[in-house]
C-alpha cells in the first residue's frame, strides 16, 4: 500500500522527476509550490507522462502539501531553502523530511555554494528541529527520472542521524527500479554527497552525458 509523498517546491525537473518515479512505484504524490496553480500544472505534466496513474497525482500549495503528506521531499531552489522550511516547520514536525537540495551556482561551470551549516541537509535539520531529516536523491539525473521509459542505473547515497528514518528512505529509494540505496553515514556527511553531485554535474556537462554514482564492492545487503 502506497503512502502520500509531498514535494515541496516540486515544480522543477528534479521534483517532477522523482514524483514520476514514486507515482510509478504506487504512491500518492502531491506536488507543492508557492502558488497552488503551479503545483496543479506540474502535477498535470507528470500525469501526462504516466496517465495510468493520473488519479494518484495532485498539486497544491507547499503549505497544504506539507500538512497532507506522510513523508516530505524538499526540492526547492537553494535561494528559498531555509525560509521555506522555517515557514513550514510546524506542519513538518514529527515527519520524515528528505532534503534533495544541492546549493550550486553556475559560473564557467558548476560551483558548490558555501553553506554555514555545512550542507543544505544540515541546514534543513537546523531549521526543522522537530522533524526527522534525511539526505538523499541528490545525484539522480532529472532528465532520466522524467522519462518513464528510461532505465535508472544508480546508487542513492542516504545520510542521516535517525536510523529508522534513514532505513525508511533507503527502502523508498529502492522502489525506483534500477536504484540501490547506500547508507552514506551520518547527517554531516551530506556535505560530501553535495560535493560529489556538483562534480557529476561538471562531468555530465563535459561529456554531454547523464551519469550517476555506483559504489562497487559492497555486500548485497548494505543499506
Amino acid at each position: 500500500m502506497g503512502q502520500t509523498i509531498a514535494f515541496i517546491g516540486g515544480t522543477g525537473p528534479q521534483g517532477r522527476g522523482l514524483a514520476t518515479r514514486f507515482t510509478l512505484a504506487g504512491h500518492h504524490v502531491v506536488i507543492g509550490s508557492r502558488q497552488a496553480e503551479r503545483g496543479v500544472a506540474a502535477a498535470a505534466t507528470v500525469a501526462a507522462a504516466v496517465p495510468q496513474h493520473r488519479e494518484a497525482l495532485v498539486g497544491m500549495t507547499n503549505e497544504d502539501a506539507a500538512a497532507t503528506a506522510e513523508l516530505v521531499v524538499v526540492t526547492v531552489p537553494y535561494a528559498g531553502h531555509r525560509p521555506t522550511l522555517e515557514a513550514l516547520a510546524p506542519a513538518l514536525a514529527g515527519k520524515i523530511v528528505v532534503d534533495v537540495v544541492v546549493p550550486v551556482r553556475f559560473d564557467t561551470g558548476p560551483h558548490l555554494i558555501d553553506v554555514e551549516a555545512g550542507s543544505a541537509t544540515e541546514e534543513a535539520a537546523a531549521a526543522l528541529p522537530h522533524s526527522r531529516v534525511v539526505g538523499a536523491f541528490h545525484s539522480l539525473p532529472a532528465s532520466v527520472l522524467l522519462d518513464p521509459a528510461a532505465a535508472v542505473d544508480a546508487d542513492v547515497l542516504v545520510t542521516g542521524t535517525d536510523k529508522e528514518a534513514k532505513q525508511t528512505v533507503c527502502a523508498l529509494a529502492e522502489q525506483i527500479e534500477g536504484v540501490r540505496a547506500v547508507d552514506a553515514g551520518p547527517l554531516h556527511f551530506s556535505r560530501f554527497v553535495k560535493g560529489l553531485t556538483v562534480l557529476l554535474i561538471g562531468i555530465n556537462g563535459r561529456y554531454e552525458a547523464q551519469t550517476a554514482p555506483r559504489i562497487s564492492g559492497l555486500p548485497q545487503t548494505n543499506a
